[in-house]
């Protein structure tokens, strides 16, 4: 074993999944008393720092715009298998789970980690600088797919309530594969230009100039992030049902539940994001944030819908009027950021107001 790899399997991010797996396999299934829920708590806190830190070395190792796209897919393709679980054998009570967990990743990832991220870009560079061309295309991709599977659901008269029939829900899952497989071919083989971070004149990259990881450093890092994405989302479900209790006795709306299981499940993309934005590479920050959008709705709306067949109860997947509004303000604002290239402190200040928003609406609609 190499001298590289030794020094990273004795780090604690090889660890700590590791632990924060054997601790979600000890405690599935159990009823935990409240110093267990803390303990489980600070294993998904090390998941996932420990995700970050593997997806960085993945991403130096393929080069963008792979790596963000690895991190986003992992982590979205165990969401969706966290949302089925939840939804499985729940009837109506979970009947919009789908719906409030897929929207608030949209708010989450949209103006919460863009929002984030072009603050923190603005404020070491003053301007932060991406390309319009990948960052337009991908905001396009993520408002197509909002519109067509949480708003239409609404307005479609087939099924009473907010709803769609079978061979709609079937059109809309087939319609958000194929659009993120277009998508996916377009960041990656197409037009991969338009997703690489834009260079400024006579600076380079502190990444440009460190070695990339060697191979089997790559897939250890790959694997043990594998186990951490597993673990954050296995111990978020642990973690629920106290979030569940301390909703309800706060008197909060149900779906204030499935917004506080995105936030957990979408930190190491946060922190990913944030940190790209702190080395100058907007870009990637931006590919973190859309892409997590993208894949969060065309993956888990087919997924659901396979689900469907044998899932008990309804699907609700239609947004009521304020989540509406604030998805179109989302929308426009977020079209004004991305189509100059070029963001400002403000930019940044409008996104994040437009998701605290969405938070103060969710505790208090």
């Amino acid at each position: 074993m190499s001298s590289s790899t030794t020094a990273m399997t004795r780090h604690w991010t090889t660890w700590g999944p590791v632990v924060a797996l054997i601790a979600l396999g000890v405690a599935w299934g159990r009823d935990l008393p409240g110093f267990a829920v803390v303990l489980i708590a600070l294993c998904l806190v090390a998941a996932v720092l420990a995700a970050v830190h593997h997806a960085e070395v993945v991403a130096h190792r393929v080069g963008e715009p792979y790596g963000s796209l690895v991190l986003a897919v992992a982590v979205t393709v165990i969401e969706v298998g966290l949302i089925v679980t939840l939804m499985a054998g729940g009837g109506e009570k979970t009947s919009t789970y789908a719906r409030d967990t897929v929207f608030a990743a949209v708010m989450i990832t949209c103006n919460g980690i863009v929002g984030l991220s072009l603050l923190v870009g603005a404020l070491r560079n003053r301007v932060a600088v991406f390309n319009a061309e990948g960052s337009g295309g991908a905001l396009a991709t993520v408002c197509t797919l909002a519109v067509m599977t949480l708003v239409l659901p609404t307005f479609t008269t087939s099924e009473p309530g907010p709803e769609f029939s079978s061979a709609q829900l079937a059109f809309a899952a087939v319609a958000s594969l194929c659009l993120y497989g277009v998508f996916v071919a377009v960041q990656t083989i197409r037009h991969r230009d338009y997703f690489l971070p834009v260079p400024r004149p006579g600076e380079e990259s502190a990444d440009e100039h460190a070695d990339p990881p060697g191979k089997r450093e790559t897939l250890v890092s790959l694997g043990l992030l594998l186990v951490a994405l597993v673990a954050v989302v296995g111990n978020a479900k642990l973690v629920s049902p106290t979030i569940e209790d301390g909703v309800e006795s706060a008197g909060l709306p149900k779906a204030v539940v499935g917004v506080v299981i995105a936030l957990m499940v979408l930190l190491p993309e946060t922190l990913a994001a944030v940190r790209a934005a702190r080395r100058d590479r907007m870009q990637t920050s931006l590919n973190l944030a859309y892409g997590s959008a993208i894949a969060s709705i065309g993956l888990t709306i087919p997924a659901i819908a396979l689900a469907s067949i044998w899932l008990s109860g309804p699907l609700v997947l239609g947004l009521g009027p304020v989540h509406m509004v604030l998805l179109a303000l989302t929308g426009v604002v977020s079209a004004l950021t991305v189509v100059p290239g070029r963001a400002t402190l403000l930019q940044g200040g409008v996104h994040l107001v437009i998701f605290a928003a969405f938070v103060f609406l969710s505790l208090s609609p």
